[in-house]
């Protein structure tokens, strides 16, 4: 993901910021992949989790051949082999039969070690996750896996003991806190690095809560509202302006 599209907003001059959880994050990503092992980064929409995933993964490349899949309704096993057949850009036409279709993707999947980011996991399946369990299983694909998904995530997971018992590292991310606010957000945009501090903790309190996504939204309103009024910095009024864009 680019700085000009943080969090699904055109943000010019945006940074990714180094915030605990994705710091912790770096720190769980490289020991899953090191360990070809399975982990699970769960959380509430717009807390940062794909980014933060992301700009960790983006960290082991060219050195790490990593695939990232995105599920968007829920999958069977023929769909999650049809995606995985896509994202290796395997030749020819898939196997029309499992067990074939089986065979091909433990193949592949021996060439090299290689790490499966696999976003939006609240999608998926008890017999998806089975299925990358199956994958994961067989001793010569050398795979690592990172689920990314909501808290349906988790709760999927955990009704598959076969898999969660396999599971390395769990990372729950949460709302920033007003204090990770405070020392986050000045170095997230250069609107807010000479703003008040308590104007800071208003749009939070008012708009923001602590979600990423929401300070994206926000931050992309004020910059439209402080180049039609000329101002320099972000005060109240703006604030309140952008406020009532968000809904």
């Amino acid at each position: 993901m680019t700085e000009t599209a943080y969090q699904y907003v055109d943000l010019p001059d945006a940074h990714v910021v180094a915030t605990r959880a994705l710091l912790t994050a770096r720190e769980n990503i490289t020991d899953t992949v090191a360990a070809r092992a399975m982990m699970c980064i769960h959380g509430g929409a717009g807390f940062g989790k794909t980014l933060a995933v992301n700009t960790c993964l983006r960290a082991l490349e060219p050195g790490e051949d990593i695939h990232k899949i995105t599920f968007r309704a829920r999958p069977t096993a023929r769909a999650v082999r049809y995606e995985l057949f896509t994202a290796l850009g395997l030749p020819g036409e898939p196997p029309r039969h499992p067990s074939e279709f089986d065979r091909l993707l433990k193949t592949a999947l021996a060439e090299h070690p290689r790490t499966f980011l696999v976003d939006e996991a609240q999608w998926l399946s008890g017999e998806a996750f089975e299925y990358f369990r199956y994958l994961w299983d067989e001793p010569a694909t050398q795979l690592a896996i990172i689920f990314v998904g909501g808290e349906g995530c988790h709760t999927v997971l955990h009704r598959e003991p076969m898999l969660s018992s396999r599971i390395f590292i769990w990372q729950h991310f949460t709302r920033l806190t007003p204090n990770e606010v405070l020392e986050v957000v000045p170095l997230f945009h250069p609107i807010w690095q000479d703003a008040d501090p308590g104007d800071i903790t208003f749009a939070d309190e008012h708009a923001a809560h602590g979600n990423f996504r929401n300070w994206a939204r926000l931050t992309a309103h004020l910059r439209t509202g402080l180049a039609r009024t000329g101002r320099a910095r972000v005060d109240r009024e703006v604030l309140r302006w952008a406020f009532s864009r968000l809904g």
